[in-house]
Formats: structure tokens, sequence, C-alpha cells
């Protein structure tokens, strides 16, 4: 009488098997939760998001992306600066971003539109540190975009220092 029934169960578990991997395979690509204050929003056209706002970051989550150290003079401090931060392509990658501009927001709502290509093909970072300290809100914090001026400096100009946001909060991505 049950020997009927055993191909029936063999398809229930292979079933089982699949919907749980596959269960398993969006949970891993899930982005993880902040569990500090979250200093960075990225909403708009992204894929991998963790809430309603869209992809939240803290600063350790920021600090665990490849990032690197842009020693760079701008027209906001004197001299050479050591800015360090995550690479922004990485964050764009992280948050499985596609679009062909982004929309970057200070705290005091103040935006700019930049081009999503400016973040793949150049080593920008969203700067968390200048010179080993962390970026204070009244001193250009939490981020402070900063293209690489160090190995490029045909970017240092007026349409560049523009896309420079600082007091960065969000990045929309369109």
């Amino acid at each position: 009488m049950f020997a009927s029934h055993r191909p029936i169960r063999i398809l229930v578990a292979f079933a089982l098997m699949i919907w749980m991997s596959a269960f398993h395979s969006a949970a891993a690509a899930t982005l993880a939760a902040p569990s500090g204050p979250v200093v960075l929003t990225v909403s708009g056209k992204i894929s991998q998001t963790n809430g309603a706002a869209g992809a939240q970051f803290d600063v350790a989550m920021l600090e665990a992306l490849p990032g690197r150290v842009a020693k760079v003079t701008t027209p906001w401090a004197e001299g050479v600066n050591a800015f360090e931060g995550p690479l922004a392509r990485a964050v764009l990658q992280a948050v499985g971003a596609k679009g062909s501009k982004l929309r970057i927001t200070a705290l005091n709502d103040y935006s700019a539109e930049v081009p999503f290509d400016d973040f793949m093909k150049f080593d920008v970072i969203l700067a968390l540190k200048k010179n080993d300290v962390y970026l204070p809100v009244r001193h250009q914090g939490p981020i402070f975009v900063i293209y690489p001026f160090d190995t490029n400096p045909d970017l240092y100009n007026e349409v560049y220092f523009g896309r420079s946001v600082w007091q960065v909060k969000s990045i929309e991505v369109q």
C-alpha cells in the first residue's frame, strides 16, 4: 500500500531540496543589516537591499569593502591630505546597482548629479577618514566623495570639484 507513495515522497523531497537550495542562495546574496548607526543609504536601481529604504550601510560595512588611500591636494584643505575609504564602485557593486547616473545627497540636502561611469572608471572613494581620523560632520563627514586627483591630475577641475560632495548621506541610482 505504501510502496505506491514512494515515488511521490521522493518527488516531494526533491522539490523541497530544490526550494531550500534556492532560498539559501537568495538569502546568501542579501546584503547584511547594519549593526551600527547608518551613515549611507543607497536606493533606486539596485538589486540588493537590507531594508525598506534600500541598502543601508554603517561604517564597518563600508570599511569591509575594497578601498584605497588617496593622498591628494584639494581646494577644500591645505596641503596634501590622505583620504581613506571604500571604492565607490565597490559600494555600487555590493548593492547590484545598474544605472546611468547617480544623485548624491548631503546632510543639508545639497545634491549633485554624477555619471554612473565616473564611479566605474575612476578610483573614486567614499572617504570616511582624513589623515587617519574619521571625518566628523562639521569637517565634511561622515562621507566625502574624493576623486583620484593623485593618480589622474586631469580630474583636478571644476567639473569634478562639483561632483565631490561632502557630508554625504545618500546615493540614488537612476
